[in-house]
C-alpha cells in the first residue's frame, strides 16, 4: 500500500458493498459511448493506463476492442473482481494508489475516469497529474473524467438529499458544500438487506480554468473541454466535464 494513503478516504470507501452498487449502476450504453470517446484519441492496439480503474469496465471495454491495457486501483476488492471478469482478455490489473503508476513513459493514453480526478488533495494533485505525464510516450493523451467542476455543480447549488435503488442495494445520499475547502461532502448509506454501510466520499471542486492550468503546468498541451462523450462543448451547467490533453 502507498505511504500516501494512510488517511485517505477513498483508501477505505470502496468495498464490496459500495462497489457492487456501481457496477449495477454504470452499465455497458455508458461505457461504450465512453470508449468511443477514447477511441477518438488513440490508434488501434494503443497502450493504455485506465486509473483508478475501479471495477475494470472501462479496462475491460477496451481490451475487447483489441487495446492494450493496464488498469490500477486502490480497491483489492475491485481489482479482484475485474480479474474473475477478463474471460481470457488481455488485460493487466494492479492494486495501487493512483499517484503509484508506472512511469514508464511508454503509454498511447492515460485515463482518469468516474470523476476519481477530485479524490486527493488539492496539494497532492499535480503529483497525480506529473505520474500521468511521466507514463505517457510524447504526444500520448490524458483523458480526464470529472464531474465535480465549479462550473457544474455550483450553479443553483443546494443541499441535496436523494434516494437510489438498484436490485436489493438501496443508497440514502446527503451532499453538502464545504466552502471553505472548496468540496464537497457526500455521505452514502449503502444497505442490502440487513448489511448497512455508511461512508462520505470527498470531492474537491476545481473551475474548469484551473484544471486547464493544472495540466499545462504539468506537462500537457492541447488542452480541449467536452460536456459528455458526444463531444458537446462544456458550459456552464453541463453536469460533466471530458477533457483531453495531449503529453508535450
Amino acid at each position: 500500500m502507498s505511504q500516501h494513503v494512510q488517511s485517505a478516504w477513498y483508501a477505505d470507501f470502496f468495498t464490496e458493498l459500495p462497489n457492487e452498487f456501481w457496477r449495477r449502476v454504470a452499465g455497458p450504453e455508458m461505457t461504450a459511448a465512453d470508449v468511443d470517446f477514447i477511441e477518438t484519441r488513440i490508434r488501434p492496439g494503443a497502450r493504455v493506463l485506465d486509473v483508478p480503474c475501479g471495477s475494470g469496465r472501462h479496462s475491460l471495454a477496451l481490451a475487447a476492442r483489441g487495446h492494450r491495457v493496464t488498469g490500477v486501483d486502490i480497491s483489492e476488492e475491485a481489482i479482484a473482481h475485474a480479474v474473475q471478469a477478463k474471460n481470457g482478455l488481455e488485460v493487466e490489473f494492479r492494486v495501487a494508489e493512483m499517484r503509484d503508476i508506472p512511469r514508464t513513459g511508454e503509454f498511447d493514453a492515460v485515463l482518469c475516469l468516474g470523476n476519481s480526478f477530485g479524490y486527493l488533495e488539492p496539494a497532492e494533485l499535480p503529483e497525480f497529474v506529473a505520474a500521468a505525464a511521466a507514463a505517457l510516450r510524447p504526444g500520448g493523451w490524458f483523458v480526464v473524467d470529472f464531474s465535480a467542476a465549479a462550473e457544474s455543480v455550483l450553479p443553483g447549488f443546494t443541499k441535496a438529499d436523494r434516494m437510489m435503488r438498484t436490485g436489493d442495494i438501496t443508497v440514502e445520499t446527503s451532499t453538502d458544500y464545504d466552502v471553505v475547502a472548496s468540496r464537497m461532502l457526500s455521505t452514502y448509506t449503502f444497505t442490502r438487506g440487513e448489511e448497512r454501510l455508511t461512508a462520505t466520499a470527498v470531492h474537491h471542486v476545481y473551475t474548469s480554468g484551473h484544471l486547464g492550468e493544472l495540466l499545462r503546468a504539468g506537462g500537457f498541451a492541447d488542452v480541449e473541454l467536452f460536456g459528455g462523450p458526444d463531444g458537446a462543448p462544456y458550459t456552464l451547467g453541463s453536469g460533466r466535464l471530458l477533457s483531453t490533453a495531449r503529453r508535450r
